[in-house]
Parts: structure tokens; sequence; C-alpha cells
């Protein structure tokens, strides 16, 4: 077997994921950004690389998620560290997608909080599956 480098395992990883890996910092400007990414959302790097997290969240729920996003900055603590997160998310043609996925709080060496990391996965054919599924089970209870 090969000798990798720690850094650069960490970064195949990251970048050749196919679950969209991305990194905000403290105010919410999105500072890494993956090919699963890019082609979950349909930006390139180039034109997500210093937008704020909005690029990616439904107009009407923005100001709900930079309000929790603010306040885990300030105290530190998300329970969607260990819970899963299930949300919208909006792609660059304005497609809308159910999004599963958890946070990761990276701190400095002091202990300091630099932002979020957030690896998001693309659930909407099953988000969609489980729809139609109860609509069906709701006409059957009717009858």
């Amino acid at each position: 077997m090969s000798d990798f480098s720690h850094e650069w395992l960490c970064r195949r990883l990251v970048d050749d994921s196919r679950d969209a890996v991305i990194f905000a910092d403290r105010a919410g400007i999105i500072r890494l950004w993956n090919r699963g990414a890019a082609e979950m959302f349909g930006y390139g790097p180039a034109a997500a690389l210093g937008q704020p997290l909005d690029l990616i969240i439904p107009e009407n729920l923005r100001a709900r998620h930079n309000e929790g996003y603010q306040r885990v900055m300030a105290e530190g603590v998300s329970k969607y560290a260990k819970d899963l997160l299930a949300v919208p998310g909006l792609t660059k043609d304005g497609r809308r997608l159910s999004l599963e996925f958890t946070i990761t709080l990276v701190r400095d060496e002091q202990g300091q909080i630099l932002g979020a990391a957030a690896i998001l996965r693309d659930v909407t054919a099953r988000w969609q599956r489980d729809q139609e599924l109860k609509k069906r089970l709701a006409a059957l209870e009717r009858k």
C-alpha cells in the first residue's frame, strides 16, 4: 500500500465525495465547496466561494436559518452535530431539494469556533416517494 499523507487523504475524501461538503465561516460565508456541492446545487466553486449560505437556502427560510446559525456560532453548540437535520435546499436553477445533513463545528487550536462544516445528501427522490405513499394511504383510509 502506498504511503498517503493525512492531508492528501482528507483532501481526496472531501473533493471526491458525491455528497456535498461545505464549510462556512462564522459569518455564514462559504469557504469550502466540493465537487458534490457543485453537482448538487449547480454552482461551481467560483460562483459559490465567498457567497453567503443564503445561496442555497430557500428565501422563506433564510431569516430563520441565519438566526439559528448565529446562535450556534455564539453558543458553540448545535443539536445537529448528532441529530440528522432534514431541510429544503435551493439549486441554481430554482429547484427545491430535500436535504439531510449533520453539522460539525470547526474550532481553532484555542477552541474558538471558526465556522461550521456540513455533509449534505440529496434525498429528494426518497421524500417524493414517501409523500406519494402517504397520499395513497390517506386515500385508502378514506374508503
